[in-house]
């Protein structure tokens, strides 16, 4: 039993090392995040309006990961499930949303994915303007 025991580890070290060999090194990626310029801090929507988002796109990677964007909204914290756009060029610097039916608020962010996700600032969400 115990020469198979020894067997066996050997057979796995040999696997898990020609594993390692066979496995290509990951290139660096290109990991785009462009900062959020548009909603900011003093920024108050109204449940039914559009607004245009805006990010800094100048000077996107040669070679972006994942090009295409989505923006979630965050509230608490918390991101949501709520999707504002999907589908987009980050490179575009900007996508069209309608702010959705939710309470009011003033710890409301935008997060913006695509190659990786970052958030706005806070703002304020109101259902009507009081």
């Amino acid at each position: 039993m115990k020469f198979a025991v020894s067997n066996i580890f050997a057979f796995l070290s040999a696997a898990a090392l020609a594993a390692v060999q066979a496995t290509p090194l990951i290139s660096s990626r290109d990991v785009y995040a462009p900062p959020i310029t548009y909603p900011h801090t003093d920024s108050v929507w109204l449940v039914g309006q559009t607004h245009t988002v805006t990010w800094n796109a100048t000077n996107p990677p040669a070679q972006i990961t994942n090009p295409i964007g989505t923006i979630l909204l965050r509230k608490s914290n918390l991101t949501t499930p709520v999707i504002m756009q999907a589908n987009f060029a980050l490179v575009s610097g900007k996508a069209t949303v309608k702010v959705p039916w939710v309470q009011d608020g003033d710890d409301y962010q935008l997060v913006l994915f695509g190659d990786s996700g970052n958030f706005s600032p806070y703002f304020t969400i109101k259902y009507r303007n009081s």
